[in-house]
C-alpha cells in the first residue's frame, strides 16, 4: 500500500505542499480543511472537509486511513486542532511535524504593542483613536462587541460572526495586498490604529508597511505555544526534507 501523508491544511503553505507531493510516484496526499472558509480553492491530491471529532476521533481517522506521517500546516493561531494533532500522532505512533511560517518581526519604526489574546487588544484600544482597522478574521469579534465608542473596520474573506461592536463596516476581500492598496485604505478610513494577528504571512504583510509609513500604532496579538515536543519546519522545503524527499525534484 502506498505511504499515506495526511496535510492540516488552510494556508497557502499546505496547498504547495500538496501540490508537491503529488508528483511523488508512490504517495498517497490528502488534505484536511475545517470548512471555515466557504471557498477554499483547489487542491492537489484527496481533499476531506470538517473536523475529526476531536483527538480521538482524529487518532481514530489516522489508524482507519492508514496514515504514515501527518503535517500540521493549519494557521499559526488554530491552536485546538494543533494540540488534537500532536496527541493524535502520538497515540498512534504516527510522524508528525508542524509546518509553521516564521512570525512578523517589528523594525525599529515600527509601533508595535504585543499582547497574547483578542481580549487584551480590546482592552487596550481606549488608549489610542476611536477608528480601528481589525484585520483578526471573522471569528473572535465578540471580544471587542462592548467597545461602543469605537469605529471598527473589519477585514475578512468571509462575513463575521455575530456579535460584533455595535460601530462595524465590514469590508470582504481576500490578499494578497500591496502597500499602495493598504494606505489607500488606511487614508480612506481615517485609521487611527490596527489590530491584526501575527500570522507571519507575506500575503498580508503589506498592512504592516502602510502603518509604518503613517506612523500608526499596531496592536499584535500574538501565537499561541505550540504543544511541548512537536517538530517544527519553516517551510514546505523543511517539511520534504523532514518526509525524506528531494526538495530539489
Amino acid at each position: 500500500m502506498s505511504p499515506h501523508v495526511l496535510i492540516l491544511g488552510g494556508t497557502a503553505e499546505a496547498r504547495e505542499l500538496a501540490a508537491a507531493l503529488v508528483t511523488r510516484p508512490g504517495l498517497r496526499v490528502t488534505t484536511s480543511l475545517a470548512g471555515r472558509v466557504s471557498r477554499p480553492g483547489a487542491l492537489a491530491g484527496d481533499v476531506r472537509v470538517g473536523g475529526f471529532g476531536g483527538t480521538e476521533g482524529m487518532a481514530d481517522w489516522l489508524r482507519e486511513q492508514r496514515v504514515d506521517a501527518l503535517v500540521d500546516a493549519t494557521h499559526p493561531f488554530a491552536g485546538a486542532i494543533t494540540a488534537n494533532a500532536a496527541r493524535a500522532a502520538a497515540a498512534t505512533g504516527v510522524r508528525a511535524v508542524v509546518l509553521r511560517r516564521p512570525g512578523w518581526r517589528p523594525g525599529p519604526e515600527d509601533r508595535w504593542h504585543t499582547v497574547t489574546s483578542l481580549s487584551a487588544a480590546a482592552d487596550l484600544l481606549p488608549r489610542f483613536g476611536p477608528r480601528v482597522f481589525l484585520t483578526t478574521g471573522r471569528m473572535g469579534l465578540s471580544h471587542f462587541a462592548h467597545l461602543a465608542d469605537r469605529h471598527f473596520v473589519v477585514r475578512s474573506v468571509d462575513p463575521p460572526e455575530p456579535p460584533m461592536p455595535p460601530h462595524t463596516e465590514v469590508l470582504l476581500a481576500r490578499g494578497p495586498f500591496t502597500v499602495t492598496d493598504e494606505l489607500t485604505l488606511l487614508r480612506a478610513y481615517l485609521i487611527d490604529v490596527l489590530v491584526t494577528k501575527d500570522s507571519g504571512s507575506q500575503a498580508t504583510a503589506a498592512k504592516l508597511t502602510a502603518a509604518r509609513r503613517l506612523r500608526l500604532p499596531v496592536v499584535m496579538v500574538a501565537r499561541p505555544p505550540l504543544p511541548d515536543g512537536v517538530s517544527v519546519v519553516p517551510d514546505v522545503t523543511g517539511a520534504l526534507d523532514w518526509l525524506g524527499l528531494d526538495p530539489a525534484r
